[in-house]
C-alpha cells in the first residue's frame, strides 16, 4: 500500500479527492511553519545596530581598571577614537599580585564576563567572546567609571 487512505463504501473518486486533500492540507501547514520561522528570525535580528561588536583591537584601550569587590578586570575603549568610554569589557581575574617593581599582574580568563556599548550591559557567561550568544543583561545602563576614578582636578579627571 502506498500510504494513501481508502475509505469503506465509497468509491475510487471520492478516496482520490479525500488523500488529495491530506496532502494539500500538510503542504498547507509546511508552508505556515515555515513562514512563522522566517518571520521570527526577521524579528531576532532585524535591528542590526544592537548586534553586539567583537572586542575592540587593543590600540583602541584608553584605560585599565581593576574592580576588587567584583574581581574584575575592566578595559575601557574608545572606538571614536575621541578618548571618551564606549566600550568595556570585564573579566573575571583568576589571581592577582604584585610584581617585583609593585606593579599590578593579572591573570584573566581569556575572554570577557561582561561587555558595556551602546548604554547596555551584555553578558556572556559561557566566556566564549563575542560570537552571538552574548545575551542583554541591561539595557539603558551607563558605564560609572566615577565610582573607580570618582576625583578631578582643576577640571580635568585623575
Amino acid at each position: 500500500m502506498s500510504g494513501r487512505v481508502v475509505l469503506k463504501g465509497s468509491n475510487c473518486r471520492d478516496s482520490m479527492a479525500f488523500n488529495t486533500f491530506l496532502e494539500d492540507s500538510v503542504a498547507i501547514r509546511f508552508l505556515i511553519l515555515s513562514l512563522l520561522s522566517l518571520s521570527l528570525l526577521l524579528v531576532r535580528h532585524g535591528d542590526a545596530k544592537d548586534v553586539l561588536p567583537i572586542e575592540p583591537d587593543i590600540s583602541t584601550r584608553i584605560d585599565e581598571l581593576y574592580d576588587h569587590e567584583a574581581r574584575l578586570f575592566l578595559m575601557l575603549f574608545s572606538l571614536k577614537g575621541d578618548g571618551q568610554v564606549d566600550y568595556v569589557t570585564g573579566r573575571m581575574v583568576q589571581e592577582y599580585a604584585r610584581s617585583n617593581f609593585g606593579n599590578p599582574v593579572y591573570q584573566t580568563e581569556v575572554h570577557p564576563l561582561f561587555y558595556w556599548w551602546n548604554h547596555n550591559m551584555w553578558n556572556d557567561p559561557e566566556q566564549d567572546g563575542v560570537n552571538g550568544n552574548e545575551r542583554l543583561y541591561q539595557e539603558n545602563v551607563e558605564f560609572d567609571i566615577t565610582r573607580y576614578k570618582p576625583c578631578t582636578f582643576n577640571g580635568q579627571p585623575c
